[in-house]
C-alpha cells in the first residue's frame, strides 16, 4: 500500500473521529477508488460533554459507605468505561450526626427519603436499608414513578420480588439486585446472561459466609460451636438478627432468588427445607472427615425437567471432600452451576464485606448507566413475565418423598446392651438401612451412635426420628444431616 493511500485513509479516519461525540467502538469507513477499508477503532472516544447520573442512597450502613468509597476511590476509570458522570447527590439516613468511616459532604445527608425516591432529578435509587417494612414502600414508590433501583436487600427481593418486578414492569422501571446473593460473586448475571442458553438442572453451594467461617474454624481447630460463634461475633461477621446466619435464613433468602431467576418460579421460605448449623457438632465434623466428606450449609436447587418438579432447600450437609465446593472455606461463598449446554460452572468468591457487596452493588449501577444511555435491558429481563411463565410452565415442587438420598444420623443415647440391635429395628421398620455405623462413649455412662445410611427419602427418615425419639433408651432427639451427592 502507498504512502499516499495511507495518508488518505488517515485524513479519512481523523476527520470521522472528529466528529464523534459518544463514547462507543467506533467504525470508519475509508474510500479509495473502489475499495473500503473498514477500521476498529479498539481506542474508546470521550464526550465532549458526559451525560451527568444522578445517584441517591437509601442507608449509609456498611454496604453503603462501601459503594460511596470504591465509587470515588475509582471514579476515573468508571466514567471512562461508563461514557458518564456518577453524581451521588443524596444520601438518606436515620441519624444524620453519627460518626462514619466515610467522609461525606453534610450537604448530601438528610433524614428525608422523599430527597430520593421522590427527586425527578435522581436516576438511580439505591436501597441499602435491609429489612421488609420502609425499604418495601420506599421501593415501590420509586418503581411506580419508573426509577432505576438497585438493591443488596436479598430478604426483600425474596419476600416481595414478584410484586415488586411487576411493578417495574407496569411503569417503566427496572430492578436490579446482583449483591443480594453472594456478595461478590455475579452469580445472577451469569445465569440470566453468560449461560442464558442453559436449562439448570442442579444449582448448589454456599451462600452464607458466617455460617461458612464457623464449619471452618470447628473443622480445623477443634473448636465448639459456641467458641466459634464468640469469636465470629467478635469480627463483626454475625449479623444482628443471629436467626439469619445461624438458621439459615439468610442464604435460604438467596436460595429463593436463585430459583426464581433459574426458574421462572418464586417459593415461599415455608415452602421449603431450612435448616442452620446450630446442631452440628465437633464429633459430626470428625465423622464426616473420617468417612471423607466435609459439613456445609448447602443451598440445593435441583429440577427434574422428566417430572417438572423443582426442589429448593438449605441445610447442613455431608459433601465428599473431593466436590471443589467442600474446598470452599472462611467466609467464601462458591457457587455451582450445571447446565444442559455448558455443563458444570463453579464460582468461588468472598460471600460478605463491604468490599465484595459493594462491588455487586457497582456492578449494577454500571448496567443502569448503560441502560439509561440506550443500551438493552439484560438479555432476561427479570420484568419479562411471559419469559419467566414459560420458565415455570407447569412446574411443581417437589413433596418431602421424593427428595431421596443418604443420611447421617446422630443418636445420644444410653450405654445398655441391646440398643444398637433397637436402633436397628426402628430404621428397619421405616426400610432404612445402615451403611456405617460409629459409636463414641461418653463419660456420664451414655453414647453417642453415629450411623450413615442406604438412600432413603425425607418422609421415611422423619418417621423414623419421631420413632426413636419416643424410645426410652434415646436421651435426646436425634439429629440427622443430608450426605449431598450431586449428579451432574
Amino acid at each position: 500500500m502507498s504512502v499516499s493511500l495511507l495518508k488518505l485513509i488517515r485524513a479519512h479516519i481523523v476527520c470521522i473521529v472528529s466528529r464523534m461525540t459518544d463514547c462507543a467502538h467506533r467504525v470508519a469507513y475509508a474510500r479509495c477508488g473502489t475499495v473500503t477499508f473498514t477500521f476498529i477503532l479498539i481506542a474508546t472516544f470521550h464526550m465532549s460533554q458526559k451525560r451527568i447520573i444522578r445517584i441517591g442512597l437509601l442507608g449509609f450502613g456498611v454496604v453503603g459507605q462501601g459503594v460511596w468509597k470504591n465509587i470515588e476511590k475509582n471514579r476515573q476509570a468508571l466514567e471512562f468505561r461508563l461514557g458518564a458522570q456518577l453524581d451521588i447527590t443524596e444520601v438518606v439516613v436515620k441519624n444524620a450526626s453519627k460518626p462514619r468511616e466515610v467522609a461525606v459532604p453534610a450537604e448530601c445527608y438528610s433524614t428525608d427519603p422523599t430527597r430520593v425516591v421522590d427527586n425527578p432529578e435522581i436516576d438511580i435509587v439505591c436501597e441499602m436499608m435491609g429489612g421488609t417494612g420502609e425499604a418495601l414502600e420506599l421501593t415501590r414508590r420509586a418503581l411506580k414513578q419508573g426509577k432505576v433501583v438497585v438493591t443488596a436487600n436479598k430478604a426483600l427481593v425474596c419476600e416481595h420480588g414478584e410484586e415488586l418486578f411487576k411493578i417495574a414492569n407496569e411503569n417503566g422501571g427496572h430492578y436490579f439486585y446482583e449483591a443480594s446473593v453472594a456478595g461478590g460473586i455475579p452469580i445472577i448475571k451469569t445465569i440470566r446472561e453468560a449461560l442464558v442458553a442453559n436449562r439448570f438442572k442442579l444449582i448448589f453451594g454456599i451462600l452464607n459466609g458466617t455460617s461458612n467461617y464457623i464449619l471452618t474454624r470447628m473443622e480445623r481447630e477443634g473448636l465448639s460451636f459456641e467458641a466459634t460463634l464468640g469469636d465470629a461475633r467478635q469480627l463483626g461477621y454475625v449479623e444482628a438478627d443471629e436467626a439469619l446466619d445461624l438458621d439459615g435464613i439468610d442464604a435460604a433468602h438467596k436460595a429463593v432468588i436463585l430459583a426464581y431467576l433459574a426458574h421462572g418460579k418464586w417459593v415461599k421460605l415455608d415452602e421449603i427445607i431450612c435448616e442452620g448449623i446450630r446442631e452440628v457438632s465437633g464429633t459430626d465434623i470428625e465423622i464426616a472427615g473420617q468417612l471423607g466428606y466435609k459439613i456445609k450449609l448447602l443451598a440445593v436447587i435441583a429440577r427434574d425437567f422428566e417430572a417438572n418438579k423443582l426442589s429448593v432447600r438449605l441445610h447442613p450437609a455431608l459433601i465428599a471432600k473431593s466436590e471443589v465446593i467442600a474446598g470452599v472455606d472462611e467466609v467464601y461463598n462458591g457457587v455451582s452451576v450445571t447446565g444442559d449446554v455448558v455443563g458444570t460452572t463453579v464460582l468461588i468468591g468472598r460471600g460478605a464485606g463491604q468490599d465484595a457487596t459493594s462491588s455487586s452493588v457497582i456492578s449494577d449501577i454500571a448496567d443502569a448507566v448503560f441502560m439509561i444511555q440506550g443500551a438493552p435491558k439484560p438479555v432476561i429481563s427479570e420484568e419479562d413475565e411471559e419469559v419467566y411463565r414459560q420458565l415455570a410452565d407447569g412446574l411443581e415442587l417437589a413433596v418431602p418423598a421424593d427428595l431421596a438420598g443418604r443420611y447421617y444420623l446422630r443418636v445420644h443415647v444410653k450405654d445398655e446392651e441391646g440398643v444398637l440391635a433397637k436402633i436397628s429395628n426402628i430404621l428397619a421398620a421405616h426400610h432404612i438401612s445402615f451403611a456405617t455405623v460409629n459409636q463414641k462413649e461418653l463419660a456420664d455412662g451414655t453414647a453417642l451412635i453415629m450411623l450413615t445410611t442406604h438412600e432413603s427419602n425425607e418422609t421415611a427418615v422423619a418417621a423414623a426420628k419421631a420413632a426413636l425419639t419416643a424410645e426410652s433408651v434415646v436421651v435426646a432427639a436425634p439429629v440427622s444431616l443430608r450426605i449431598f451427592e450431586p449428579s451432574y
